[in-house]
């Protein structure tokens, strides 16, 4: 993989061009980072009512709390204005994963997964957030995290 920087005052902002013979996963993965990081921004209210942007990347997990939707990161929970269902949506299923009726996860933040527990996983993200995937949606992350390893390694 090349990596080029060009500067020329033609520019007014910043572009990001990936430019190869095909449309491989590395390709998608490639685009799909740069999206990550530099496309999806929510606003959210923290419990003093302190509003701030978080980004994609900094969710860990996303879930309903009586009327409202947390969103938690790795420094605070902060209520957003946005159904569980239309978060998910807009996060899209690259990197998130719904675990619950109520709760949908970044699983790039998953620390730990404990199967120990008869037909349920206790997840253990990397904030040492502890949840827990229901029985219906077992099959489905056991899937997407298979789908996530990498080639070669067990």
């Amino acid at each position: 993989m090349k990596i080029l920087t060009e500067t020329d005052n033609k520019y007014k902002e910043i572009e990001l061009h990936v430019c190869s013979n095909a449309l491989t996963d590395e390709v998608r993965a490639v685009v799909g980072e740069l999206h990550e990081i530099y496309d999806y921004n929510i606003p959210g209210t923290d419990e003093k009512g302190n509003k701030r942007m978080i980004r994609r990347t900094e969710i860990l997990s996303a879930y309903s709390e009586g009327q409202r939707v947390i969103v938690l990161t790795g420094d605070g929970r902060y209520a957003v204005q946005k159904k569980l269902y239309e978060l998910e949506h807009e996060l899209g299923d690259a990197n998130f994963i719904r675990i619950s009726k109520s709760e949908i996860i970044n699983i790039h933040k998953i620390k730990s997964l404990d199967m120990s527990i008869t037909g349920t996983i206790r997840l253990v993200l990397k904030t040492g957030y502890e949840t827990y995937v229901s029985r219906r949606n077992v099959a489905k992350i056991k899937e997407k995290l298979t789908k996530e390893r990498p080639e070669g390694k067990a």
